[in-house]
């Protein structure tokens, strides 16, 4: 028995490792959830990167939950922010990323903030986003802000609710990664209970 429970500990210990040299594909859908704002009485900092690692050029992957997002319409009550897939690397060591969509005004976009990852069989994830609006000229106007922080299964679509605003993300192993006709309406999700979203709005 004991050299079992041995065996055991030297089975999981090695799927932790090899979990922890695997690149992960990061697929994020931020999106508006009511037609109410959250508070913007604030603006997001020049440094919202936090000096941060930037998402860069070579890392931007192809989305595979187009579905999901197409489900996400005014008509339904949402409107999509930003959708965006990357290939993370993971060193067992917690990481730190920024992200931006849309044109810069300033050094300013439509949406930017960084997030930052614990990536395990579960990983923690705190995001930092800020939702900006710009005035005629281009100076920045007022920011909403969506921060929180989310456990996500490996390989589930986790849905994180902020009030008038919305998450889904998915975190798996880069060679896992489904082709966009193999991602189908069975997609688990992972949500927290919430008036303003529902299961059934994504079967």
């Amino acid at each position: 028995m004991r050299y079992l429970i041995h065996f055991v500990l030297l089975l999981s210990l090695g799927s932790a490792q090899a979990f922890a040299n695997e690149s992960q594909v990061i697929e994020l859908i931020v999106f508006r959830q009511s037609n109410d704002s959250l508070q913007a009485n604030r603006t997001a900092p020049d440094n919202w990167a936090n000096g941060a690692t930037r998402v860069t050029a070579e890392m931007w992957r192809s989305t595979q939950l187009d579905l999901l997002a197409k489900k996400l319409t005014p008509d339904n009550g949402y409107q999509v922010i930003m959708h965006k897939a990357w290939l993370q690397n993971n060193d067992g060591t917690t990481a730190q990323v920024a992200i931006s969509d849309g044109h810069a005004h300033f050094q300013h976009h439509s949406i930017e903030g960084t997030l930052t990852f614990d990536l395990e069989r579960t990983s923690s994830v705190q995001l930092d986003l800020w939702i900006n609006q710009f005035n005629p000229d281009k100076t920045l106007h007022s920011s909403e802000r969506f921060k929180q922080k989310t456990l996500v299964v490996n390989g589930q679509v986790t849905f994180v609710d902020h009030g008038s605003l919305g998450a889904l993300i998915r975190i798996q192993a880069q060679q896992s990664t489904a082709q966009p006709e193999q991602i189908k309406q069975t997609d688990q999700i992972q949500t927290v209970p919430a008036p303003q979203m529902h299961l059934e709005d994504f079967e």
